[in-house]
């Protein structure tokens, strides 16, 4: 199916079996960061050839809360459910948080990430929930940030993970 001459972006669950199309997106990611010089948020190395990170994307993909977008490829992953440890609580004890939000680089992704927050509201309205909270890179040159905010997030507070500088950022939910 196309949409004025697109395919279609589709929103199902993710499993296991989708963990090599994510860590592809990580891949990509990280070939793009390095290319503009940043190499703070998530090193240089391919996460796909690191076994910690393929376990951790592997868990992430098994999450209840874990969502992927996808055409006739995959173009998004969004996993949203509880903060994680290193993150101070929020002041909404009905929050979702959004635990993973990576989208393809590819042109035809344009788009996929905003479509995922979107969703990300659609879910914690399902849940009752009334707040979603985000954390991202705050180091480089801020745009991770200002995308959040151009999203309707705001920010709440920073922190800091072995050097690893974090911006937090809440949304309410009307």
């Amino acid at each position: 199916m196309t949409e004025r001459g697109t395919a279609v972006l589709r929103i199902r669950r993710a499993t296991s079996g989708d963990t090599d199309a994510v860590l592809g997106l990580f891949d990509e990611a990280i070939t793009w960061f390095t290319a503009i010089g940043n190499t703070a948020q998530w090193g240089t190395q391919p996460w796909s050839t690191q076994p910690k990170r393929r376990t951790e994307v592997e868990e992430l993909c098994n999450e209840q809360g874990a969502w992927i977008a996808e055409t006739d490829a995959v173009l998004g992953a969004l996993v949203v459910g509880a903060a994680r440890d290193h993150i101070p609580p929020g002041e909404d004890e009905r929050e979702l948080y959004i635990r993973l939000l990576i989208g393809s680089r590819q042109p035809r992704a344009r788009g996929v990430g905003r479509r995922l927050l979107a969703f990300a509201d659609e879910q914690a309205r399902l849940e009752g929930r009334t707040t979603l909270r985000v954390d991202c890179y705050a180091g480089g040159s801020g745009k991770l940030v200002e995308f959040y905010e151009s999203c309707g997030y705001q920010r709440t507070e920073t922190f800091e993970v072995r050097g690893w500088p974090g911006q937090i950022l809440a949304r309410r939910l009307d």
